[in-house]
């Protein structure tokens, strides 16, 4: 047990050195004021996507990860249906995993306070409003019936336009696609 805690605490310092000598320092930082974000996943999120206005909107980035519902259509018909899972697996597990944490209700913990610490005021007021907004969400949904794994679901869905939001605010105008 002793090893694996020395190998993470090793794994963890690399990652910060490698951090610092990125230029999308400020993003991480800033997506860590979202619940359910810490250094981990905003530093995987970062090297998975790499510039994230490529994107030129926040529905175009949500298709990306295959979290959006698939649709048939047929006449005047629509009839939506699972997401379509077309895009990168790993962040679409990296935002079901954060989703989870809406459950609680919407609080300015001081734990959040302090991953927060060095986000831009933008990525606190983001944060924040979509705390509020996916925590009230999810609650809604489950009232209405709506079966846990699509509750948390359709908040991955919306928590990955807040991310699109806070990173392209946030992404340093020199950073080119890696």
């Amino acid at each position: 047990m002793v090893d694996l805690e020395r190998r993470r605490a090793a794994l963890e310092c690399d990652t910060e050195h490698e951090l610092q000598a990125r230029l999308w320092l400020p993003v991480v930082a800033s997506l860590r004021a979202l619940r359910g974000v810490d250094r981990l996943t905003a530093v995987t999120l970062m090297a998975e996507l790499g510039d994230l206005r490529r994107f030129p909107t926040a529905r175009q980035f949500m298709a990306y990860l295959g979290l959006t519902p698939s649709e048939h259509s047929s006449g005047g018909k629509r009839q939506t249906g699972a997401i379509t899972k077309t895009g990168n697996g790993v962040i679409r597990r990296l935002l079901t995993e954060s989703a989870w944490t809406y459950r609680h209700p919407a609080r300015e913990t001081y734990h959040l306070q302090r991953k927060a610490a060095d986000s831009s005021d933008y990525a606190k007021a983001r944060a924040w409003a979509a705390q509020k907004r996916l925590c009230r969400r999810y609650r809604t949904m489950l009232e209405q019936s709506k079966q846990v794994k699509t509750v948390v679901t359709a908040i991955a869905l919306e928590l990955a336009g807040y991310i699109w939001d806070i990173a392209c605010h946030e992404m340093p105008e020199a950073v080119t696609h890696d």
